[in-house]
């Protein structure tokens, strides 16, 4: 029988440790690594264009727009190809955090943004999304040392919806969500995440 590549989303909020989280899981799964925005060479334009601080004058919608640009991209030239070859995908943000940032966050309609999604993917979903879910204290202290993007520096209460955004989506979807600590080392939260995996993906 052919293998059949998975689709594992890491989600959460800025600071949560999803590209680190990522990393580990790829390499243990010998997995393809990608990551949105900016996954391939298209959506690197998108991603400097959406996290510019200059880009203030971005209107919501077309935020939710780009970021559905990048995907359509991202699934056509990375994702499917390493899927049908009996890969597993490991990437850092996917649709979740279209939900989450441009629906929860900014205001947008959730279920338009859900049929903008499947329409950039294909229909393509996610088969887990992990949720690293990370007080925003803690995430905080964890880009003390970075420069702002323009989504790092939105508001508390803009990042609080976002997290409330990301639970709620997690609390209504059990079959396709895990939910893991994120606080802690990253080996014990990477001993989570596979704890947490453990049967998800034969």
């Amino acid at each position: 029988m052919t293998r059949v590549g998975r689709l594992i989303a890491f989600e959460g909020g800025e600071g949560s440790g999803k590209s680190t989280q990522a990393r580990l899981l790829a390499k243990s799964l010998d997995a393809v690594l990608t990551f949105e925005p900016g996954g391939t060479p298209i959506g690197a334009s998108v991603r400097a264009l959406v996290l510019d601080p200059a880009s203030a004058a971005m209107t919501d919608r077309t935020e939710a727009l780009l970021m559905a640009a990048d995907r359509a991209q991202h699934v056509a030239t990375v994702i499917e190809p390493a899927l049908a070859a009996g890969r597993h995908v490991v990437t850092d943000r996917y649709v979740g955090s279209t939900l989450a940032y441009q629906g929860y966050g900014r205001g947008l309609d959730v279920d338009a943004l859900r049929l903008l999604c499947a329409w950039a993917t294909g229909g393509r979903d996610a088969d887990v999304n992990v949720l690293l879910d990370v007080p925003y204290e803690a995430s905080l202290e964890r880009l003390a040392a970075a420069r702002p993007d323009r989504m790092e520096a939105e508001s508390r209460d803009f990042h609080q919806r976002v997290a409330d955004g990301f639970r709620s989506l997690a609390g209504d979807d059990a079959a396709r969500w895990v939910v893991v600590d994120g606080v802690g080392s990253v080996d014990e939260v990477a001993q989570r995440v596979l704890a947490a995996l453990d049967g998800r993906l034969s």
